[in-house]
């Protein structure tokens, strides 16, 4: 299984020297063995999980609280106009 790491370069538009095309060559080859090592097991029977271990939902419940007033928020902002943010445009 050779591969070309010229292609998989320009692809990714890395540009590679001579040395690191050998490197990423022989480190991406070790991959690609592991990965058919891993595709030979038998499955069958074993649910897909996208976790390992069983994760919960970390986040705070959501409450009500006092906000910043409009006016503070606005006399730090770099411009302001009508009561709002103003940005500069940047989609011509």
């Amino acid at each position: 299984m050779k591969m070309d790491i010229d292609k998989v370069a320009r692809l990714a538009r890395l540009e590679l020297s001579e040395e690191e095309k050998v490197t990423f060559g022989t480190q991406l080859e070790q991959i690609l063995t592991y990965m058919e090592q891993l595709n030979r097991l038998d499955t069958t029977g074993v649910e897909p999980t996208s976790h390992a271990i069983p994760i919960h939902n970390v986040f705070r419940e959501d409450g009500v609280k006092s906000s910043f007033l409009q006016k503070e928020v606005l006399a730090i902002a770099p411009d302001e106009e009508d009561g709002h943010f103003k940005v500069p445009k940047i989609i011509e």
